[in-house]
């Protein structure tokens, strides 16, 4: 569920009607996780798979572990886990779910091959998602047609869905790119990525007036780090060393240790200071 609130009541919810121990831990576990207890949400899977090993609990336990930084002896950990998940029974949903995750797990490890079989495994059960993670496969594999060819799948069985069109415009020439961040912006005008590109674009094209104004669209909605850094370098790119140290003040008061941001208010305070020492 996209609402918070609602997905932790339906977990407390499953919780209190459990109808066995084992199924309560997974549940518990997944309140644990999604409060930030990392470490309990595992201890409530080991629980859980030391009473009745099931799909749901070797899942859990690979999804928690894998939300971390990932070596190789503990990616080798969560694949084994994520096969044992799909040798318990389960529905075609949740093992679409642990294959795609599967799929995920073997392109970190540069295993694409694996990684693709995944997918279409996932696929084959319609898992429609897994459309998103082959094409990650072929972009990886230099294959860019079929990379763009599978996301327009995707958009074909999933309508209105702005992340996919977002997603396909990586794979694609600069019209057809912009075409796809429009067509994101329209179906869901918050997200931000597509008046970053644009942007940049404009900026390439020394529009700058025009660039400015589209990551200010963002910024009315979105106040965040990473868009004000952006229009505080076009500023400084443009010479307007005033704007650019409002912006740089704005982003330091998200992440007062954000280096780049630092340095380019350092450049532009030095710029000002020069100037006036010149009057």
């Amino acid at each position: 569920l996209n609402c918070q609130k609602a997905a932790m009541r339906s977990l407390r919810l499953a919780r209190n009607h459990s109808s066995s121990e084992h199924e309560r831990l997974v549940y518990e576990g997944w309140i644990l996780y999604d409060t930030g207890h990392r470490e309990e949400a595992l201890a409530k899977a080991e629980e859980s798979i030391s009473i009745q090993r099931s799909f749901e609990a070797f899942f859990l336990k690979a999804y928690a572990l894998a939300d971390t930084i990932l070596d190789s002896e503990s990616s080798s950990y969560v694949i084994q886990l994520l096969e044992e998940a799909l040798r318990c029974p389960s529905d075609g949903l949740r093992k679409g779910q642990a294959l795609n995750n599967l799929g995920s797990v073997y392109v970190d490890c540069d295993k694409l091959d694996l990684a693709a079989d995944c997918y279409v495994n996932a696929l084959n059960i319609r898992h429609t998602r897994a459309h998103q993670g082959l094409a990650r496969v072929y972009h990886l594999k230099n294959q860019r047609k079929a990379a763009y060819d599978e996301m327009t799948k995707l958009i074909e069985k999933a309508r209105n869905n702005a992340s996919a069109y977002e997603k396909r415009s990586e794979y694609c020439e600069r019209d057809m790119a912009r075409s796809d961040l429009s067509m994101a912006t329209q179906l869901d005008p918050l997200r931000t990525y597509p008046y970053r590109y644009r942007a940049a674009v404009l900026m390439d094209d020394h529009k700058e007036a025009e660039a400015i104004a589209e990551l200010t669209k963002a910024i009315t909605f979105k106040p965040d780090l990473q868009l004000l850094h952006l229009r505080a370098a076009f500023y400084d790119s443009m010479g307007d060393s005033i704007s650019t140290i409002r912006d740089c003040e704005a982003a330091l008061c998200l992440d007062p240790n954000h280096a780049d941001t630092l340095e380019l208010h350092k450049k532009a305070q030095e710029r000002v200071k020069d100037s006036l020492q010149m009057k």
